[in-house]
C-alpha cells in the first residue's frame, strides 16, 4: 500500500480523538485519506488539533443520534461520499456482575457499544452501496470471544457487534462494501496505563499498530476480506 492510497477519498473516525483514535487517524492521514473525525470531548479535540493540525477535519457529533449521523453522512454525500468508516465509539464497563448490574448500566453499554454502529451503519451505507464501493470497520474487542467475570454487559454489546458486522457484510458484499471489525486485547493508552500502572504494558497492542491493521482494512487491499472479526492481540 502506498501514501496516497487514499488519495481522493473521505474516511470518517467516529471517536477518532481518543487514545486509539490517535492511532487509526494518523494511519488513515498518511495514506493520504481526506480524515473526518467524531468527537464529543473538548480536550480531547483540543489534543487532536494539537496533534494534526488542519489536516483533520473535527465533528462535534453525537454519534447515537440518528438525525445528527444522517446529516454529516448526507453532507459527504454531496462532497462524494464517504468511502471508510472506522466506528471507534464505545465504552468498558468491568466488575459489575449480573446479579448486581442495573438496567440502566447494561442498557448504556448496549447503547455505546452496538446501538451506535448500527445507527453509523444505517447513515453511511446506503451511500456506500448506491456508489458500488466502501470500506466499514467496527471495534469489537477479544473479551467477547473470551468474556470476563463482571464484564458480561460488555462482551454481550461488544459480541453484537460482531454479529452485526457479519450480518451487514452479508447484505453488502455483493456492492462492493467491505464491512469487518477487529478484536483488540489491551490498548496501550494513556488512561489504561493510568488504570493499570502495574501491568506489563510492552505486550499490550499499540494504537499505531492497531491504525495500520484498520489502514489496511479500509483499502483497496482488502476487497476479499468482510465479515471478518480480527484477533489484534498484541502479545497480552
Amino acid at each position: 500500500m502506498g501514501e496516497d492510497e487514499g488519495r481522493g477519498r473521505t474516511a470518517v473516525v467516529t471517536g477518532g480523538t481518543g487514545g486509539l483514535g490517535r492511532g487509526v487517524t494518523g494511519a488513515l492521514l498518511d495514506a493520504g485519506y481526506r480524515t473526518v473525525v467524531t468527537w464529543v470531548l473538548e480536550r480531547e479535540a483540543e489534543a487532536a488539533r494539537e496533534a494534526f493540525g488542519d489536516s483533520v477535519e473535527l465533528e462535534r457529533l453525537d454519534v447515537d443520534d440518528p438525525v445528527a449521523v444522517g446529516m454529516l453522512a448526507e453532507r459527504l454525500n454531496g462532497e462524494g461520499g464517504a468511502w471508510a468508516v472506522a466506528h471507534l465509539v464505545g465504552g468498558f464497563l468491568a466488575d459489575r456482575p449480573v446479579a448486581e448490574m442495573t438496567r440502566e448500566e447494561w442498557d448504556h453499554q448496549m447503547a455505546l457499544n452496538a446501538r451506535t454502529l448500527q445507527t453509523v451503519l444505517r447513515a453511511f451505507l446506503p451511500g456506500m452501496i448506491a456508489r458500488g464501493g466502501g470500506r466499514v470497520v467496527a471495534v469489537g474487542t477479544r473479551a467477547a470471544l473470551t468474556p470476563f467475570a463482571g464484564g458480561a454487559a460488555y462482551a454481550a454489546s461488544k459480541a453484537a457487534v460482531i454479529a452485526l458486522v457479519r450480518a451487514v457484510s452479508e447484505e453488502a458484499k455483493h456492492d462492493g462494501v467491505g464491512v469487518n471489525c477487529i478484536l483488540p486485547s489491551v490498548i496501550d493508552t494513556p488512561a489504561n496505563r493510568a488504570a493499570m500502572p502495574d501491568a506489563d504494558h510492552a505486550r499490550w497492542v499499540a494504537p499505531a499498530d492497531i491504525g495500520a491493521v484498520v489502514r489496511f482494512l479500509c483499502s483497496d487491499a482488502s476487497r476479499a476480506v468482510t465479515g471478518a472479526a480480527i484477533p489484534v492481540f498484541g502479545r497480552a
